[in-house]
């Protein structure tokens, strides 16, 4: 019990939920401009090869990040071009996005390194006191900078949507696209734009999932984006009820080591892996249907 109500336990609550609210918010920029996001997963694993790779190349998480912000921004960007120009249903599109991206990391794995499963090794950000006590984990996670870019998101978002030109633009083309195309706003451009904001948040939630492990492994979102999906539909589609969803998928993590670690990899710990996707699914169960969706959502201005 004193290892769950412990400074450790929040520090590790909270670092393992930046990657899911990063994704979250990426989703929620994506759908509320009526974009179905699918590809968050892809996107994630995208942005997480992106930085390792860079930040192995050149010394430099910072450069790795940068990096990993626009390989986020291409993906999102051609999905938006399959389902806003091609017309192609974002479903299927975003779900090549998602095996593309798989594909194209194991590739990248394959010819940079000659592996199948993981990277070597990198230095990623650290700040603050390298101690394992519970104080010092906690001020590690505090003082990352992607956890300032996630909290950022979380409180950029809703003002923006609310409160300015672009967001008001985004809400229309997301509420009602053919209204919108008819007093002069270019709902594909709109959708675009929301998607580049989109791609840009969710890599960063990918690149902290690398720098975490220092190093990248396949497959390593895991169905993180999957899941940040689900705090968005959950959440009616806001980024601070998304985030909150978010951290409490973090917890139930956090908790599912924790409890893992005290069954000593018993059949019981086996279990006790499963209870996240099993809160996962029955939050899905429980929620009301479409609530707060937008009502354009995976429409088109001609429709």
């Amino acid at each position: 019990m004193s290892s769950i109500l412990s400074l450790g336990m929040l520090a590790e609550s909270l670092r393992i939920a930046v990657p899911y609210t990063c994704a979250a918010i990426g989703g929620v920029w994506a759908e509320r401009a009526g974009v179905i996001q699918i590809g968050l997963e892809g996107i994630l694993l995208t942005g997480a090869f992106t930085a390792v790779a860079v930040t192995h190349a050149t010394q430099s998480p910072t450069l790795g990040l940068v990096a990993a912000i626009g390989a986020g921004v291409l993906l999102s960007l051609g999905h938006g071009q399959l389902t806003e120009r091609a017309r192609i249903h974002a479903v299927i599109s975003g779900i090549a996005l998602n095996l593309l991206a798989l594909a194209a990391t194991r590739m990248g794995l394959r010819a940079l390194y000659d592996s199948a499963s993981n990277s070597p090794g990198i230095e990623a950000f650290r700040f603050g006191p390298t101690g394992a006590t519970g104080g010092a984990m906690l001020l590690r996670v505090l003082l990352d900078p992607v956890f300032f870019c996630a909290l950022a998101a979380v409180a950029a978002t809703p003002f923006l949507l609310r409160n300015t030109r672009f967001g008001l633009r985004v809400r229309a083309a997301g509420e009602n696209p053919v209204a919108a195309a008819s007093v002069g706003i270019s709902v594909t451009r709109v959708r675009l734009s929301a998607l580049v904001v989109s791609g840009a948040i969710c890599a960063l939630g990918g690149a902290h999932l690398a720098y975490d492990q220092q190093r990248f492994e396949s497959g390593m979102s895991a169905g993180r984006g999957f899941i940040a999906l689900a705090a968005v539909v959950v959440s009616g589609w806001r980024a601070g009820r998304a985030a909150l969803a978010c951290l409490a998928f973090g917890v139930l993590e956090a908790l599912q080591i924790v409890l893992q670690d005290d069954a000593r990899k018993t059949a019981i710990g086996d279990l006790i892996q499963t209870l996240p996707y099993v809160a996962t699914l029955l939050v899905l169960a429980l929620a009301p249907r479409r609530a707060g969706s937008p009502e354009g959502l995976g429409k088109h201005a001609t429709e």
